[in-house]
């Protein structure tokens, strides 16, 4: 698939703050474009973005229903009520639920967790989990990641006599759950300056306004920071604002202080001794965390998150890895099965979108099937699969494609579903199947155009490899932590060819490892292209290339190097 290569056009403006910054800043001008790029436009302000302030964290109470939140968790904890913390099965819902439970647990011990089986009783709120909290004597359930949508299901648990306060992030219908206090920043009604969070940051507010009222030091919350990085990494919110501040001290806690639950996931990931980034988080410790709720339950995550002992936190780790380890032959077989789907239905070139179907397929991994299908296709994707009496499925999109309203066009045919622009997850009933193909497939073909449907790299900036040394890295380092919105720089450099050196590598062969020159100057930097052996020929003829890339520190052996994460490489006509 040929990429579309966007190269970011800076205005004379841009170009003039760049260079009021790298006087002030005293670095690199490339890096101060970048900067421009994302709206910095003081040495003041750049400063705050390299190390932003827990003090410039927003005030809590500024979320819809947070007063009264904290007075019916202040009174449940007063009257020695049982306490239910309830979360969704995957990284967010596990993380959040950790966190509540770990910052209250020195205040009652009453509490109790409960994550839902994804196969059993699926996404959200359950019956099955008020009629365990009812069983059980409790009388208030904090809901983390899930529940803005859970009318009939508070309704229900409120004949029984169980509060509900809700911390979700997920976008609200016109009609809230008749909950105590429902914490959402994307209320309609809602003044709250970031919109942003995760549903563990939601969870981490609560607990901030709950210290709050209670004159309970912040200090006390600074070690949960961990909770709502990975949360925050592994649900693929903006890495901006708030979000940015939580993950930058997050980030610092999980490489100086881990806990012992995430000391087990590090080890295991062979993490151990090396700089956490958000990357390690989004490829490594948050698909461990994801396998627990995928294969088994994830109640099992939360388990080792909140383990005390570093033994059984090696064992659970143990645990979760073995999982994530079927979850990736799963995976592959589902992809390949969806593959051959595709490939039989042989009209894939004119459609917009693709829906594929199979009763068979685990519910666990379809998510990271559609995931897989929509960066293979670059069209959405809609994956679904029987479970008990229901079609469920997880849907991604490309860019511009707002697959959330798409379903929500759909929601006649519906039981269920919930999401954002870029996921979505959903049940149906067999007979709407059709239908909702259907129609879907109408709305993808109405909106998204030919143009749309390939896939766009975005380049920051155009640079030589003699600029690309160990200080200019580390000045880029400075802009992390890097993520959605406030993405990891892209550069290109224009006619550069192989040093004599680079080969293919891997299994099959199927990478690129580069040492190439550039028209500017005669030292090699090295670079690793994966998946595109397909250029070897061209590349080894010492025929020039454009590249396009991205900056990484390699570590081998002790010694640190700068490397080309390669994106994509366009051979120059001859």
């Amino acid at each position: 698939m040929i990429n579309k290569w966007n190269i970011r056009p800076y205005t004379e403006k841009d170009r003039q703050i760049a260079n009021m910054l790298a006087s002030e800043l005293k670095i690199n001008p490339v890096i101060c474009l970048l900067l421009a790029q994302r709206g910095i436009t003081t040495a003041e302000v750049a400063r705050k973005f390299f190390k932003p302030s827990l003090k410039d964290l927003h005030d809590p109470f500024l979320l819809p229903d947070m007063l009264k939140a904290v007075k019916r968790l202040n009174k449940a904890l007063g009257n020695k009520e049982k306490i239910l913390i309830y979360g969704d099965y995957d990284v967010d819902g596990t993380t959040a639920v950790s966190l509540v439970y770990k910052f209250l647990r020195p205040y009652s011990s009453l509490l109790d967790y409960y994550i839902p089986d994804r196969y059993d009783e699926g996404y959200g709120i359950s019956y099955k989990g008020i009629d365990y909290a009812d069983e059980n004597g409790i009388t208030l359930i904090i809901a983390l990641d899930c529940g803005i949508k859970a009318i009939d299901k508070v309704a229900y648990a409120g004949k029984k006599g169980i509060d509900f306060i809700i911390c979700d992030h997920h976008m609200p219908d016109d009609e809230l759950p008749a909950a105590v206090a429902v914490l959402d920043a994307k209320r309609t009604d809602s003044e709250y300056p970031y919109e942003h969070l995760s549903g563990c940051g939601v969870g981490f507010k609560f607990m901030q306004a709950f210290a709050q009222s209670n004159d309970i030091p912040f200090s006390s919350l600074e070690n949960l920071l961990e909770l709502t990085a990975v949360s925050i990494a592994a649900d693929i919110v903006p890495i901006t604002g708030e979000n940015r501040t939580l993950a930058y001290y997050g980030l610092q806690q999980l490489n100086s202080n881990p806990s012992i639950g995430m000391k087990g996931i590090i080890n295991i990931c062979g993490l151990a001794g090396k700089e956490i980034t958000i990357s390690d988080i989004v490829f490594k410790i948050g698909p461990r965390i994801n396998a627990s709720g995928r294969m088994m339950n994830g109640r099992e995550a939360v388990d080792l998150l909140l383990s005390k002992d570093m033994k059984a936190a090696r064992e659970k780790s143990e645990n979760i890895n073995q999982y994530n380890d079927e979850r990736r032959e799963l995976d592959k077989c589902i992809t390949d099965d969806a593959n051959s789907i595709i490939t039989e239905a042989k009209n894939i070139e004119n459609q917009k979108a693709i829906v594929v179907y199979n009763p068979n397929w685990h519910k666990g991994v379809i998510g990271i099937v559609a995931s897989r299908l929509t960066e293979q296709y670059y069209r959405p994707t809609v994956v679904l699969t029987k479970s008990s009496e229901l079609i469920t499925g997880s849907a991604r999109s490309i860019s511009g494609f707002d697959i959330y309203k798409a379903i929500e066009s759909c929601r006649d045919l519906l039981e269920n579903f919930g999401g954002h622009m870029y996921a979505a997850g959903l049940s149906l009933r067999e007979e709407n199947l059709e239908a909702f193909n259907r129609r879907f497939m109408q709305i993808a073909d109405e909106e998204i155009s030919r143009e749309q449907m390939m896939p766009q790299i975005d380049i920051d900036a155009v640079i030589e490899l003699k600029d690309i040394n160990m200080r200019f890295l580390n000045e880029l380092k400075m802009m992390n932590p890097l993520g959605p919105e406030n993405e990891k720089p892209v550069f290109c450099t224009r006619n550069v060819q192989d040093y004599g050196t680079s080969k293919c590598v891997g299994k099959d062969l199927e990478h690129l490892k580069l040492e190439i020159i550039g028209s500017k100057w005669g030292g090699p930097v090295h670079g690793i292209a994966f998946g595109m052996h397909r250029h070897s020929s061209y590349i080894k003829a010492m025929k020039p290339f454009d590249i396009c890339y991205t900056i990484e520190e390699n570590t081998y052996n002790g010694n640190t190097t700068v490397q080309l994460m390669v994106k994509d490489i366009r051979p120059l006509q001859t």
